[in-house]
């Protein structure tokens, strides 16, 4: 006979999964990330221990606080929108003229396959992708944090279920980009993701803007 325990897991498991395996502005990050093999590691462990972080939060009641003080959303709506705006301008510039470099080969100066990113720039576009996405708290905190108490004891359980899917989901995302190298040697793939990219955080800015 299966466990309130083991259901509550695997129920959070599959919840999480169903949440965060989307095309979004995060997502589309460490997927960049993992195509550049650079600073993957720290990426996915922002990304993860952020979710743990809001998955416990949610759980612990978190989500009623965000209920009674809705403006705090509309405030990370407004930010958000405005941050990933500008982030598609900046993916659309790079669609649009390409430095040069970029495809997966390495340059003459410095052996990398692209110029060295400094790791306190990727961490907080990493920080800022995962905190002023307002999709997060309603998602994470607030829905899976509700349906996380209908498991009531067992609730916890269903934690480490949503928290299992989060690391396993950024990990697999983040590493496993490399099986896509070879298709990213050209610099016209780059283009392509890159106007992906901008498109994708043109269409999510615009809706966290109206929806404010």
């Amino acid at each position: 006979m299966t466990s309130p325990a083991l259901l509550a897991t695997l129920s959070g498991l599959g919840l999480g999964l169903s949440l965060i395996v989307a095309i979004g502005a995060q997502n589309a990050f460490v997927l960049r990330q993992g195509l550049r093999g650079e600073h993957v590691l720290t990426v996915v462990t922002v990304c993860a221990l952020s979710d743990i972080v809001l998955i416990a939060a949610g759980v612990a009641g978190a989500g009623a606080a965000l209920k009674a003080a809705p403006w705090t959303v509309t405030a990370v709506r407004v930010v958000g929108g405005l941050f990933l705006l500008g982030y598609a301008a900046l993916a659309a510039r790079r669609a649009l003229r390409p430095a040069g470099d970029t495809a997966l080969v390495p340059t003459e100066q410095s052996g990398r396959a692209f110029p060295a990113v400094g790791l306190a720039a990727i961490l907080a576009t990493t920080l800022a992708l995962t905190w002023l996405n307002p999709h997060v708290y309603l998602d994470t905190v607030v829905l899976l944090g509700s349906i996380a108490g209908s498991h009531g004891a067992e609730r916890w359980w269903f934690a480490v279920g949503a928290a299992i899917a989060s690391t396993v989901w950024f990990g697999a995302l983040g590493f496993g980009a490399a099986l896509l190298r070879p298709v990213f040697a050209r610099p016209r793939a780059w283009r392509v993701l890159d106007s992906v990219i901008a498109a994708v955080m043109t269409v999510l800015a615009v809706s966290m803007l109206a929806g404010a």
